[in-house]
């Protein structure tokens, strides 16, 4: 039978450490509560993206465009998506998430104000390119802040809901758009301005619902790695864009370009092996299974994109439909993508598998794109319909579960780096793979144009040249029947091609997905795994903080707590012992609560394969100094009598020297007294268990003839406290116990009743009755099955009248009366009627 916390249950401490309570984890409520704004700003961010597909072709069209500029609408919003999403994870490991959120908001919102005033193709492709940063902020921040809250295995039921406002904002976007687009006292500017209302909202729900730990170190920021990545990007997209159009696939051009990109990626790559914050740490590759979810997710992105970016383009110039019922023929494609993600997360955190949806979505991908791949200006819409849910599914099935399978393989402090990077790639595939298709379609229209121009008369012929030299995104309306015909077959032809190029893609991506290795979820979130490390011993801090630096060496090698203490001890006076020089100096102070100095705390340096490479004991002040051999990563281990143990890495970049100071957080202690309710008796005897937030036991009593209790040697932070007499209903409370001292709890027990008795029948006791007790309004309180000798009991009852209803015969309801302490007998005869 549950029970509640007693109201009666007080709790109080006298001193509380700093940042005391940032472990704990998060309950359901208050993740959707953070998520809500989340979900707000990928709402807005999405919609601002697919909102402008329908009302592409006329916007260009007014703007004075061509297909390059139709191209680069979409394109420049994926650049700088891309080339910022790194950036974006590599702050979120530096700095305050939320902050960065709300900056990528802001951003976004201008973005999105500027290409609304857009007079010219140029002015709407550059505020795209605004709106694009922002929404790489949003798409890799949303991802980061929903793995620092919770676990691998949670987060796939939470991942549906982020692939839910995907598909919700997929699906609204273009039908929103081609109402707007539609309504003459709107027009498509308004298209523009729809995601700012939500923007706004997001930001006032966020300050008031996100609340994340800030990573409090300095900021080193790979400015030169982002820069080389955005020109090494711009300059391939340049390429593609304007390759077979300006000039010839193999021309002077060409190399110039690709070479020049090939250049600035080998650069970019040495920039990042040097770099001690990289943009995109390159030791994450040394995972397969974030090399695989890359590559995949760059394949994933080619698909997802050429799908939601060329359908409207299909659906307006090959079929003549207006832009809201371009909107409504894709509905079935979203259906797919909004079903798979949410029903894929549910069953992922049901059952912890994932790897079954990424083959499965790649074989779904795969064949829809194939069969998209035939079809013509004329295909008949529900075959049109089955072929887009089956793509649809796929991606469902897809884009969320590569990124949690990344996630699930990186330490806490590499989250943020490792998701964006899966997410830049699947933002570079889109980016690459609308500008490579866009030139494409254009070059298959123009064939099949040709191919069909003889089908008209020769006056006609006049007419269709003209019509094709122009360049621009025609209106079909204005065009004769038979041309119009003429041009809806061209268009038709030319957009299955696209979708009939990029199947191999997919299909790759089908084949990668099968060498990705299924690991089980883990079942806690980063905040959790980040706290677990920080309560062990020294020995297993050094070995968590060598396998997030990418590597895992062996244990033996790492000193103990013990070790580490008993040098401190031997060391004369305190002082640190002195540098074996010939090294990088590594200098700082080891502070405790409220930067008080923490003496004769032992300071160990080890290599990341966990060798001991020098060590120090602090001063009164609580200086110490040790020596690196060279430049490179390693991990210091601090730890003190009375204080948590704590590891962290260090990056030695060669200079002359490296100031590291060591904020080390004070074990505590926790002590209370037992009450009974109402008298205020003291309860002796009773047992109390105080656990953490994973569950885990820290310790445990009985209290004393005045109903104290104590312990010491606890772990800041927040606790669960236990207890449990006889003759009183067991209750629990948290309780944060502080940074020093020692915290101070008070509990009442409530006294607690029970009835137990015997259902008898035909004269012996009754198997397997069924037993209901309900108080006085109605509330089923407890049920019970009677055993082979008939009898039931319930335990842990307030004082009242309750009602005894058994059944196996026809059934009977008695009366009973609690008193609120000691035992109740109450036997229940039960027969059929006219016995």
């Amino acid at each position: 039978m549950a029970t509640s916390t007693p109201t009666g249950v007080r709790g109080s401490h006298a001193k509380h450490g700093a940042g005391a309570g940032s472990d704990a984890p998060m309950t359901h409520r208050q993740i959707m509560e953070a998520l809500s704004g989340l979900l707000l700003g990928m709402f807005a961010a999405v919609i601002a993206s697919t909102i402008v597909s329908n009302a592409l072709p006329e916007i260009i069209a007014e703007l004075g465009g061509g297909q390059s500029a139709y191209t680069w609408v979409v394109t420049a919003s994926l650049l700088t998506m891309t080339a910022s999403t790194p950036l974006w994870g590599k702050l979120a490991d530096l700095s305050s998430k939320k902050a960065l959120v709300q900056v990528a908001l802001c951003i976004y919102i201008a973005g999105s104000l500027v290409a609304g005033l857009a007079r010219n193709p140029g002015m709407l492709i550059t505020a795209r390119a605004v709106q694009g940063l922002g929404a790489g902020g949003l798409a890799a921040l949303s991802q980061i802040i929903m793995a620092a809250m919770i676990s691998p295995r949670e987060r796939g039921r939470y991942s549906g809901y982020l692939g839910a406002t995907f598909a919700v904002a997929t699906v609204g976007g273009p039908l929103l758009g081609g109402v707007i687009t539609d309504t003459p006292w709107l027009g498509w500017r308004w298209c523009l301005y729809v995601g700012v209302p939500f923007a706004l909202v997001a930001l006032l729900v966020l300050q008031k619902t996100l609340h994340l730990p800030v990573t409090r170190r300095k900021v080193s920021v790979d400015w030169a790695g982002a820069c080389l990545v955005t020109a090494a990007v711009c300059l391939l997209l340049v390429w593609v864009t304007f390759a077979d159009d300006k000039y010839d696939w193999l021309s002077w051009q060409t190399c110039a370009m690709v070479g020049g990109a090939i250049v600035l990626a080998l650069v970019f790559l040495l920039v990042e092996t040097r770099a001690s914050e990289p943009i995109i740490p390159l030791r994450l590759f040394r995972n397969r299974t974030i090399t695989l979810a890359s590559l995949a997710s760059l394949l994933v992105g080619v698909a997802m994109f050429a799908g939601t970016v060329y359908f409207s383009q299909y659906f307006q110039l090959a079929r003549g439909q207006s832009p809201t019922m371009s909107g409504v023929m894709t509905i079935p494609m979203i259906g797919g993508l909004f079903v798979s993600s949410t029903v894929s997360g549910l069953v992922i955190t049901r059952t912890g598998r994932w790897k079954a949806w990424l083959v499965a979505g790649g074989v779904l991908v795969t064949a829809g794109l194939g069969l998209l791949g035939t079809m013509r200006y004329d295909t008949p819409y529900w075959h049109l319909a089955l072929f887009m849910a089956a793509m649809g599914l796929g991606i469902g099935m897809m884009m969320q579960n590569l990124v949690l399978s990344t996630q699930n393989q990186v330490a806490p402090q590499d989250l943020g780096a490792a998701s964006s990077v899966v997410t830049f790639f699947r933002s570079l595939g889109g980016a690459v793979g609308v500008s490579v298709l866009g030139s494409v379609m254009s070059t298959r229209i123009g064939h099949h144009a040709e191919d069909t121009v003889s089908s008209l008369g020769p006056g006609e012929r006049a007419a269709a040249g003209r019509t094709l030299a122009g360049g621009g995104i025609p209106d079909m309306d204005l065009l004769p029947p038979h041309i119009r015909t003429w041009l809806e077959g061209a268009y038709g032809h030319g957009i299955a091609d696209v979708f009939l190029y990029v199947t191999p893609v997919a299909f790759l991506a089908f084949l990668v997905t099968l060498f990705i290795k299924e690991v089980p979820l883990r079942t806690s979130g980063a905040l959790a795994q980040a706290a677990e490390r920080q309560p062990d011993a020294v020995r297993a801090g050094g070995t968590a903080a060598a396998r997030a630096a990418g590597t895992e060496g062996p244990e033996e090698d790492v000193p103990s707590r013990a070790t580490a203490s008993r040098t401190g001890e031997d060391t004369a006076g305190g002082a640190a012992d002195t540098p074996s020089g010939g090294g990088i100096p590594v200098r700082g102070r080891v502070r405790g609560a409220e930067d008080a100095p923490v003496p004769r705390a032992a300071v160990t340096l080890i290599s990341l394969t966990g060798r001991r490479l020098g060590r120090s004991v602090a001063r009164g002040d609580g200086g110490y100094a040790l020596d690196a051999p060279g430049a490179g990563t390693y991990v210091l281990i601090a730890s003190a009598d009375g204080f948590q143990p704590q590891a962290s890495t260090i990056v030695v970049d060669g200079g002359p020297l490296l100031a590291h100071d060591i904020l080390l957080n004070g074990t505590s202690g926790l002590g209370g007294v037992v009450r009974a309710a109402g008298s205020g008796e003291p309860v002796t005897g009773a047992t109390v268990v105080v656990t953490d937030v994973r569950g885990d036991v820290l310790a445990a009593g009985q209290t004393g003839e005045q109903g104290l209790f104590t312990f010491a040697e606890l772990v800041p932070g927040p606790v669960t406290v236990a207890v449990n007499a006889a003759g009183h209903r067991p209750a629990a409370l948290p309780v944060e116990v502080g940074g020093t001292g020692v915290t101070r709890v008070e509990v009442e027990l409530r006294t607690g009743a029970r009835v137990r008795g015997t259902v008898r029948a035909a004269g012996g006791p009754l198997d397997d009755a069924r037993v209901t007790l309900v108080d006085v309004a109605g509330n089923v309180v407890a049920t019970a099955t009677t055993g082979a000798d008939g009898a039931y009991a319930f335990t842990d009852l307030d004082g009242g009248e309750y009602t005894v209803i058994a059944g196996g015969y026809p059934p009977v309801a008695t009366g009973v009366r609690v008193s609120g302490h000691g035992v109740e007998n109450h036997d229940i005869e039960l027969a059929h009627p006219g016995e």
